[in-house]
């Protein structure tokens, strides 16, 4: 599952205590409601810890309504979207991948969890973007995943910082390497950010980026590397050419703007 910056969200217990960790409401099946998200009162703002998380992933497993149902609480807690989308839901995509790894959910109930997660995102798009806008700032980013990547939420979470920050954002999700080097090649861009999300086309990035960096339209292109293989294996990644190992949103934007500024290469 491509995304970035996935927090250490630790899994529940498995076994017989693994009940336990969960919210009473949700381990009963009882529908979530804002209730649960910071107690019946949302004065002041705390921060989203490890059991508002996991009631972020139970209420995807519970369907679309329920896991909007947590944002607008945490919303009403006074948490920002851009707090809502690195401290709740970048975190609650790691959770259900250690889950389904630690075969607590099944394929299926991991594939609709997660898609009701991308799916918040569509959702709040519009608001998040007026959260904080910007004016065009002339720029224009292509962002990718590798060759015939299966998951694309982080990869979107990313293009939707970019887009506030004033970037004009293309979004490929190319099934081969054939359509890679085309989505690469397709018009003049300032910078390239490819999420890698297993070690499949590592030999392929790393033979493949040289040339088409030499080939581009734009002879100083930034290209900038992330996703989980920058968490599980970031020293892999520095083989591949990139200016930059990203593993933040909102850190990506603001380095990729200071390089862009400074043309400066820097390893974040």
């Amino acid at each position: 599952m491509a995304q970035n910056n996935l927090e250490n969200a630790q899994s529940p217990p498995s076994g017989p205590g693994q009940a336990g960790a969960l919210p009473e409401a949700l381990r009963q099946g009882a529908p979530v409601s804002p209730r649960l998200v910071g107690g019946t009162t949302f004065t002041g703002k705390s921060a989203l810890d490890l059991a508002q998380i996991q009631i972020l992933a139970q209420a995807c497993l519970q369907g679309l309504d329920a896991a909007r149902q947590v944002v607008h609480g945490w919303q009403r807690q006074g948490q920002s979207l851009e707090d809502i989308y690195m401290q709740g839901i970048t975190p609650c995509a790691r959770l259900l991948g250690d889950w389904w790894c630690s075969d607590r959910l099944d394929f299926s109930m991991t594939t609709i969890a997660s898609t009701h997660l991308q799916q918040l995102l569509h959702d709040f798009s519009s608001e998040f973007l007026q959260e904080a806008p910007h004016q065009s700032n002339g720029r224009c980013v292509l962002l990718m995943t590798e060759p015939g990547a299966q998951h694309s939420m982080g990869l979107f979470m990313l293009s939707e910082f970019f887009k506030r920050a004033g970037y004009a954002v293309t979004v490929g999700v190319p099934q081969d390497v054939t359509e890679f080097k085309r989505l690469f090649q397709s018009e003049w861009f300032d910078a390239v950010g490819i999420s890698v999300s297993t070690d499949r086309h590592l030999d392929t990035l790393r033979s493949l980026l040289p040339s088409l960096r030499q080939a581009a339209d734009n002879t100083d292109l930034k290209v900038f590397v992330g996703g989980p293989m920058a968490f599980v294996a970031p020293e892999l990644l520095q083989a591949c050419g990139a200016d930059v190992i990203a593993q933040d949103a909102p850190a990506t934007v603001a380095m990729l703007s200071h390089i862009l500024d400074s043309r400066q290469s820097v390893w974040l």
